[in-house]
């Protein structure tokens, strides 16, 4: 299994949850966002987590096309 498919199931698993529960989607988000920065913050520095959102969030458009990708 790898861990995009382990990761994958465990979000799953948490929106189910949260539906269950009466929790909107944005608030589960939220929270692993959160919780992945502080595990990233264990052991990258600010600097890098913050280039690895702003990465994921320049290239959150899946309509676009990469700065690299040629025509």
């Amino acid at each position: 299994m790898s861990a995009s498919e382990i990761a994958s199931r465990h979000f799953a698993a948490a929106l189910a949850e949260a539906k269950a529960a009466g929790l909107d989607d944005d608030g589960v988000c939220r929270s692993l966002l959160g919780l992945i920065v502080t595990k990233y913050l264990e052991t990258r520095s600010v600097s890098d987590v913050q280039s690895e959102l702003h990465f994921l969030a320049d290239n959150c458009d899946p309509d676009a096309d990469f700065a690299f990708m040629r025509p």
